[in-house]
């Protein structure tokens, strides 16, 4: 790993943005390159809205599509590297996927692979767990409530990755138009995402980035509307060190669209790896079998 600077976008994904939402991912683009951002973490389903009634209908292949094409154009424009939550369609079925895409064109793609409540009614879950080097680190990317299953991060771990991308739409709690209800929310969100992640980071001593979904996307007919499963996210992100250390965070009292760029260092991550109880060193992997064995007995 070399030393890198990256960006962590927290912005709404309204559900009726369309085409218009690939405008603003070009505009916080260059807001993060202007303060010399090099790789830049935008929230899951960013295109297309999370959970969206029409979501098979504005699914799009990648990076066939037009809002991958779209998106590495404004990554060759600005010469920096973008992962990108969308609705990904292929022969019919719909994946919740974040891609890569660079200088050079397309990199690599992320399907969801563990579905969290109602997505079952929208995606199939993926079957893959890639990194790919993208020069000055290589990375993974763990879709929202794949984080909540270690083995995911500890495969891309094993596998090389340096850094974890995070990308979130996550409902963690519901706000009402009070400042008051909104600050509970957002504090608990910021929490919440701290106490789960910093021990992904420290456990395999790599960085961790994460980017959440910020604000009301709509409102679905399906629910109440003030379902918690209505699509409004908390908004955050964060940054932690491969100690688990919290190196980057945006504000815990309004829910927003903002960014926060932090330079993540190789000798941080050379230092936790150098230490003699450097996890990847001392696991036992021969012992946990019981951990590949089917729970369900037909």
């Amino acid at each position: 790993m070399q030393d890198i600077r990256v960006a962590a976008v927290s912005i709404n994904s309204p559900l009726d943005s369309g085409s218009t939402m690939l405008d603003c991912l070009a505009e916080w683009t260059a807001k993060a390159v202007e303060q010399g951002a090099e790789l830049i973490l935008f929230p899951e389903l960013q295109l297309f809205g999370h959970c969206n009634p029409r979501t098979w209908e504005l699914a799009e292949s990648v990076p066939a599509g037009d809002a991958t094409q779209r998106t590495i154009e404004i990554a060759k424009q600005h010469s920096v590297t973008l992962c990108v939550g969308i609705s990904e369609k292929e022969d019919d079925v719909v994946f919740n996927t974040q891609f890569l895409v660079g200088p050079n064109g397309f990199i690599g793609k992320q399907r969801k692979i563990h579905l969290s409540r109602d997505e079952v009614l929208f995606y199939k879950g993926g079957r893959e767990i890639p990194v790919f080097d993208i020069g000055k680190c290589r990375v993974g990317m763990i879709i929202c409530y794949d984080n909540q299953l270690p083995e995911v991060a500890r495969i891309q771990a094993l596998r090389g990755a340096d850094v974890l991308l995070l990308p979130h739409a996550a409902r963690i709690k519901m706000w009402d138009e009070t400042a008051d209800s909104m600050a509970i929310a957002r504090q608990h969100t910021h929490e919440y995402f701290t106490s789960c992640y910093a021990q992904r980071a420290r456990e395999n001593a790599c960085f961790a980035v994460l980017a959440n979904q910020a604000g009301r996307a709509g409102y679905v007919d399906t629910y109440p509307q003030d379902s918690p499963a209505q699509p409004h996210h908390c908004g955050g992100a964060l940054v932690f060190a491969p100690d688990g250390e919290l190196i980057g965070s945006t504000q815990t009292a309004v829910i927003q669209d903002e960014m926060i760029v932090v330079d993540l260092l190789q000798e941080r991550i050379a230092r936790e790896r150098s230490l003699p109880n450097y996890t990847l060193k001392t696991r036992r992997p021969e012992l946990y079998q019981e951990l590949v064995t089917e729970q369900v007995k037909w």
